[in-house]
């Protein structure tokens, strides 16, 4: 499988921007190398165009984001479950779950956290979310997952290359800290 995923990522690199854009818009609804190895690569080769990168990334993820989203409208879980076929059904019970719990918020942390974004998007499909909110959190998602990478790319180049995914999780706890004491404020301002 990691040859194959190898083959995959020189495929997309010989395309060069193109090559970035389908590759971020296929990972959002099939098994494809993340996007993040296609960018880091572009990034490091030429600094100066990384915020272009960042942006080709979002857009086209979000995009193959909304056609995940067809995918689970239309196709509901029987398509779920061919594409996921090990642990399908364990893996849309755990997303129904945190749907249940969090909403849009699930959405925005799969799409910007190394958690596989297009199991989000098929399932939202599936499960009916509002097209509109899922889109939101999509390109707010993708965004920040993949500005950030390209700022720091831009920033440190190869030296920060190895620490990108922890940068990400950091990036992460600290979104997650921030809406749990918004969510505490919010709460308490509601019992006065």
């Amino acid at each position: 499988m990691h040859e194959i995923f190898v083959q995959m990522t020189d495929f997309f690199k010989s395309m060069g921007i193109w090559g970035l854009a389908l590759n971020s818009f296929v990972e959002s609804f099939f098994l494809v190398p993340p996007p993040d190895i296609l960018l880091v690569v572009m990034d490091l080769a030429n600094p100066a165009k990384s915020i272009w990168y960042a942006f080709v990334c979002t857009v086209a993820s979000a995009l193959g984001g909304a056609v995940g989203y067809g995918i689970g409208y239309w196709g509901g879980r029987p398509a779920f479950n061919f594409l996921f076929r090990k642990g399908g059904k364990e893996k849309f019970e755990a997303v129904e779950n945190l749907y249940n719990k969090y909403g849009t918020f699930a959405v925005f942390f799969s799409a910007f956290t190394p958690i596989p974004y297009k199991v989000f998007t098929i399932a939202s499909g599936i499960l009916s979310m509002n097209f509109w909110k899922f889109m939101f959190a999509s390109f707010l998602g993708r965004g920040l997952r993949f500005f950030i990478v390209s700022i720091i790319l831009m920033l440190f180049g190869e030296a920060i290359k190895q620490y990108i995914e922890l940068v990400i999780i950091a990036v992460t706890i600290l979104i997650i800290l921030f809406f749990v004491i918004l969510y505490k404020k919010r709460k308490s301002l509601i019992k006065q």
